[in-house]
């Protein structure tokens, strides 16, 4: 496998814990990347080789995920996007594009408002946006289970093997026909205990959390519209199970003027960043945002 597959990992002290953090390349050009909802840094992998040695990834595991997942909160996207100036700051690095994923949009957009003179731009990857205003009086938990239903349900769930766990996400219908070593080893990171109680890593308290500042959280859901830095939003064409509807439209990107809107053909949620047309394109706009 290529390098890719085994990037440098280190940790920071952050409140609660230690963050596990990779590290691909070494250009001055540094990217710090925040990943999804119930994903790793082991995202990033297909990104990294289309960025080169030229740019720095730097990509931790959210609190709550992978290597990081014994940190003991706060858990929320506030705290997120502060641990992204905190992984910053452990690397004597004043400024960095700032990219992220699904929940990831979220962080990032939420760190540029946090803490404007850290982020030099942003691309965001189908997130960030609020998908739909719940009622006032409604039940998260139970609206969270009607959204993410699929993802909790992952994680309430045990597997007797590793090819167990691989055979259940070739049945996804995002991945079924976009299998690769990149998919494969995302897929594997996430494992944790020993046969035949293999389950993932991620922690759901940490996901209830997060998922409830991405629909409640007036700072979190307000920041895209407060970003002043260079922002492109990536889109992908084909949703979560690689339905026909995005969850993206043109019209959700073009109410906010300041975003520069890339649509990726042939791709759903997943394979925009795990496929190769996906993370041609995220590479394609961490370097026009470097040129801005």
């Amino acid at each position: 496998m290529s390098d890719a597959f085994t990037p440098e990992r280190f940790t920071v002290d952050v409140p609660g814990g230690e963050l596990l953090v990779a590290r691909w390349g070494s250009g001055e050009t540094v990217v710090i990347a925040a990943h999804g909802v119930t994903a790793t840094h082991m995202g990033w992998p297909r990104l990294a080789e289309h960025l080169g040695d030229d740019v720095t990834l730097l990509a931790p595991d959210l609190r709550g995920r992978g290597g990081s997942r014994d940190i003991e909160g706060p858990f929320g996207i506030p705290e997120h996007a502060d641990d992204l100036a905190r992984v910053l700051d452990h690397e004597g690095v004043a400024r960095a594009i700032f990219l992220g994923h699904s929940m990831g949009g979220f962080v990032v957009s939420t760190a540029a408002v946090r803490h404007p003179e850290r982020v030099a731009g942003l691309v965001i990857a189908d997130g960030a946006i609020r998908l739909l205003e719940p009622p006032p009086d409604v039940d998260v938990e139970a609206l969270l289970q009607q959204i993410i239903g699929p993802s909790l349900d992952r994680l309430r769930m045990t597997f007797p093997t590793v090819e167990a766990y691989r055979a259940f996400w070739r049945a996804h219908p995002a991945l079924a026909g976009a299998w690769s070593p990149f998919v494969e080893a995302y897929v594997d990171y996430d494992l944790i205990g020993e046969p035949p109680s293999l389950r993932s890593g991620v922690r759901e308290d940490a996901v209830l959390r997060d998922s409830a500042d991405t629909l409640m959280n007036d700072e979190v859901i307000g920041a895209i519209g407060r970003i002043t830095q260079p922002a492109i939003f990536v889109r992908s064409e084909r949703g979560v199970m690689n339905d026909p509807t995005p969850l993206y439209e043109a019209a959700a990107v073009a109410a906010y003027p300041h975003l520069t809107d890339v649509f990726v053909p042939d791709t759903n949620h997943f394979t925009l960043l795990l496929g190769e047309a996906g993370a041609r394109a995220l590479a394609d706009a961490v370097r026009t945002v470097a040129r801005a």
